[in-house]
């Protein structure tokens, strides 16, 4: 069966994290995608953790399904063979300070002349625009910037950035939503397209209520640890063997939370008749869960919950998450083989199409594997031409 991005190819020229799960993403559902490194490797091949032999993890994660090649795109021999492969494909991804992207020739109004159809997909900390637009950036700085820390963590801590890189991973979906948009307008015209995202512009866009909270009721959303502000009792509680997430979310699932543990009669109490008025009172809702969840074991509260139609779920460790039955159906653990290293677990695809299914199921390139696969067969090149290049440092 094929996937629906088969003749699709992509160049992807990023680093670190989000442009590279972004391009990994669209090879995960048919895209011809060509890693571009330089030689000896890129920069996120020196980051950490380091596998038992020194070899950094980052790609075997972020660089499934890809081809990997090297190039010099320093050098002007360099330049001019990436224009060759600029002209031979559909989506770049990219993720160059605006100074470095200059200096390479990356720049759209320049590529457009190259390949009038070529999708140009940029990531950065800051966008394309705008006074911080030659900084450079991270994950956790995007969260602080964005106000995404003053409301992480528990009361009265320090700000606190998420545990996992959020921001990354959501400016990859949004870079892989563009790229996607712009294909679209691509069928319609015939023309490509720069689509510009950063990091800060994720972060701010994932914050919920809370600038209209400020705005109109004059409040600073607080620090509330592992508590949602507008429902209750919405938290984690200590059970005998563990902890457990309970959501009681809406006006029905309070009632059946409160017959189950034994409250029916707080169903009309006027202070806990509503969601309006209830998440005042979070502070007693929050007792009453804890006494009933803390002499159980964390699986007889899932069961009991989930049987009444209350959400719930345990908090896991990392082993426990490779055992979770319903981990395990979606198959969002797979196991790739990688030289030297064994079968290494990497995150499944989260996307599933019933009628074109995509896969995670190539593992990540070495440095330059692909190297005579794709100058091959993509610009014709032949042995002496590979050789001449190599011995020149051009690939």
């Amino acid at each position: 069966m094929k996937k629906v991005l088969d003749g699709v190819r992509v160049l992807d020229l990023s680093y670190f994290i989000a442009g590279p799960y972004c391009a990994m993403l669209l090879a995960s559902m048919g895209a011809e995608v060509i890693r571009i490194e330089p030689p000896g490797g890129s920069i996120d091949r020196d980051i950490g953790p380091y596998s038992p032999s020194g070899q950094g993890m980052y790609p075997w994660h972020f660089s499934c399904n890809k081809k990997g090649i090297t190039l010099n795109t320093r050098e002007e021999k360099g330049k001019e063979i990436l224009k060759d492969l600029i002209k031979n494909s559909d989506i770049m991804v990219e993720s160059y300070l605006p100074k470095a992207k200059k200096a390479i020739g990356l720049e759209y109004s320049k590529l457009k002349e190259i390949n009038k159809g070529l999708i140009l997909v940029s990531f950065s900390a800051y966008g394309q625009n705008g006074p911080y637009a030659s900084r450079g950036g991270f994950d956790a700085i995007a969260q602080g910037i964005s106000g995404m820390m003053s409301i992480t963590g528990m009361p009265d801590s320090a700000p606190l950035k998420s545990g996992s890189a959020v921001i990354d991973y959501g400016t990859s979906l949004y870079g892989a939503i563009g790229a996607l948009l712009a294909l679209r307008h691509r069928e319609k015209t015939g023309l490509g397209q720069e689509v510009d995202v950063c990091l800060l512009d994720t972060a701010v866009s994932f914050m919920e209520t809370v600038f209209a909270e400020h705005t109109l009721l004059d409040s600073q959303r607080p620090q509330l640890g592992n508590r949602r502000p507008y429902t209750a009792p919405t938290d984690m509680f200590k059970a005998k063997d563990g902890y457990v997430n309970i959501s009681v979310s809406t006006d029905t699932i309070w009632k059946r939370f409160a017959k189950l543990i034994g409250k029916s009669e707080l169903v009309d109490n006027p202070k806990f008749k509503s969601n309006k008025i209830r998440y005042k009172h979070h502070e007693a809702l929050a007792d009453m869960a804890e006494k009933w969840v803390s002499n159980k074991n964390v699986s007889k509260v899932i069961e009991k919950l989930n049987a009444v139609g209350v959400p719930a779920g345990p908090v896991y460790g990392i082993p426990e998450v490779f055992d979770d039955p319903q981990i395990k159906a979606r198959k969002m653990i797979e196991y790739l083989d990688y030289p030297g290293e064994g079968e290494i677990p990497v995150p499944g695809l989260a996307i599933k199409l019933s009628e074109t299914p995509g896969a995670i199921d190539r593992r990540a390139p070495e440095v330059g594997e692909h190297n005579n696969d794709v100058y091959g067969a993509v610009l014709k090149y032949n042995e002496e031409k590979m050789a001449e290049l190599m011995e020149t440092g051009i690939i």
